[in-house]
């Protein structure tokens, strides 16, 4: 049992369906973990033992994670009967879902049995995972430093085996961030890859997308094939992959054409150990057989940036009109951490046609990036430009304004770009500082190809592989 925390989904599915453990089992070993771990993690801030119990009675053993403990992120994702609070104050304690998002559907259709929901920032607006309504999940490598955002709390309870996977949302890199500052597998898939039916077409004009954080690559793989697919009237629908996404880590991907970059479109050069993971990745790809170059796309930095702020600008000002609306309670200053509330305030300023503009903007960025993948078939970049920060990084006061957007730079200057243009992109754990801390290195590939980045990540998993790491938390 003591090894059973750290097996990854398809492991644990196996030992179910062999008689070796009984879902009941697991779903004790995960509640047992939480209850011991959670208090200093602080990752899962609702718990859902009694319905999780109940659901164990319906679990249909032919499910490919059947009775396979999961936690969803407590933001956008419904599940019936449960308090969705959006990491902000205004929603807590206000809202309680009356039914599955499809989303949430598919992943219980898979088998998985949800424990809880997790910590994450308010509306998913920055990289960390320290809103002021729940407070700071820690990151079980150290715990004074964050465990990346927007959903460190789902990163912290797989990295220190509470769940072996838990579900994600992405709007600038909150998948992939946390993945690297906790050393896991963090998938953002193509945009409109994993629907958001009934309640939504999508978020933020397609900025957003969901899926999962997890141990292995194949996980990640397999999960996906549980839940992509479009429902009717999805404004988004991705070229379908041609077969499962667990079959590309079998087949592995012809030899590709990789480019290597280590200066994030923002202009900042890589901090030495986020260049080393990604130059060390790249020479193992070299001896896998795939060719290497150094070369990144040419965006126009500035612009993308800017309009990447100004869409997320609308984007908050929306989720607050909507759970205003929803609530039927006027948004105030005191409901709301500053810098949300300063966004929001710039929200009001910004017109819709200024909306528009910024979109147009962004996609003249998207389509400068997309030209990269005409002489490349993947972009080998770090994760972050920088490792794990400590708590406090992205703390908001007017008078250090200028020292929070730079750091927001930080931490997104390899991972906005995808979300602007619906590429899908992946983190794995390939490196690891001196001081024993993870950093992940990114690839990104061409849109709807998530099979050739998870074909590529299976190689190197199987060439540098993580699975025996365990940070110091989890044995506490």
């Amino acid at each position: 049992m003591s090894e059973l925390a750290f097996l990854d989904a398809t492991a644990q599915a196996a030992l179910v369906r062999s008689g070796e453990l009984r879902p009941a089992e697991l779903l004790e070993h995960a509640l047992a973990r939480i209850d011991r771990l959670n208090p200093e993690l602080n990752a899962v801030v609702t718990r859902l033992d009694e319905s999780a119990a109940r659901s164990l009675e319906a679990l249909d053993s032919s499910a490919p994670f059947a009775g396979v403990p999961f936690l969803l992120k407590d933001l956008v994702a419904d599940a019936a009967g449960t308090p969705r609070s959006d990491g902000s104050a205004f929603v807590a304690g206000r809202y309680v879902a009356a039914g599955d998002s499809e989303l949430v559907r598919r992943f219980r259709r898979a088998g998985l049995v949800v424990v809880g929901k997790t910590n994450t920032s308010e509306f998913g607006l920055l990289p960390t995972t320290e809103p002021e309504c729940f407070g700071p999940t820690v990151n079980p490598w150290n715990p004074r430093l964050g465990s990346g955002g927007s959903s460190g709390g789902s990163a912290a309870a797989v990295a220190a085996g509470l769940v072996a996977a838990a579900h994600a949302s992405d709007g600038g890199g909150s998948i992939r961030v946390p993945a690297s500052c906790c050393g896991l597998v963090g998938l953002k898939p193509t945009r409109g890859r994993n629907s958001y039916a009934p309640q939504l077409g999508d978020v933020a004009g397609g900025i957003l997308c969901d899926h999962v954080v997890t141990r292995s690559v194949r996980d990640s793989a397999a999960l996906l094939d549980a839940t992509s697919g479009p429902v009717p009237g999805d404004p988004s629908v991705p070229p379908p992959n041609g077969r499962p996404f667990v079959q590309e880590l079998q087949r592995g991907p012809r030899r590709l054409r990789i480019g290597l970059g280590t200066v994030a479109l923002t202009g900042a050069a890589a901090h030495a150990e986020c260049a080393a993971a990604a130059t060390a990745a790249a020479r193992v790809l070299e001896d896998l057989g795939h060719e290497v170059v150094e070369a990144s796309p040419e965006v126009a930095s500035e612009q993308l940036f800017k309009s990447f702020g100004q869409v997320m600008t609308g984007y908050l000002g929306w989720c607050i009109r909507h759970w205003s609306r929803a609530l039927r309670r006027e948004p105030a200053e005191a409901d709301f951490e500053a810098v949300t509330w300063r966004m929001y305030q710039h929200s009001l300023e910004q017109s819709s046609a200024d909306y528009l503009l910024a979109w147009q903007g962004l996609q003249a960025c998207c389509r400068d990036f997309a030209r990269f993948f005409e002489r490349c078939d993947v972009w080998l970049t770090p994760t972050l430009v920088v490792p794990p920060a400590p708590l406090g990084y992205f703390a908001y006061h007017h008078e250090i304004r200028m020292q929070h957007i730079e750091h927001l730079g930080h931490y997104t200057g390899f991972t906005l770009v995808a979300n602007a243009s619906g590429h899908p992109a992946i983190s794995l754990p390939l490196h690891w500082s001196e001081e024993g801390l993870p950093i992940g290195v990114q690839l990104t590939g061409r849109f709807g190809g998530e099979g050739v980045l998870l074909g590529l990540a299976g190689q190197l998993e199987q060439a540098v592989p993580w699975a025996h790491r365990r940070p110091p938390l989890a044995a506490a």
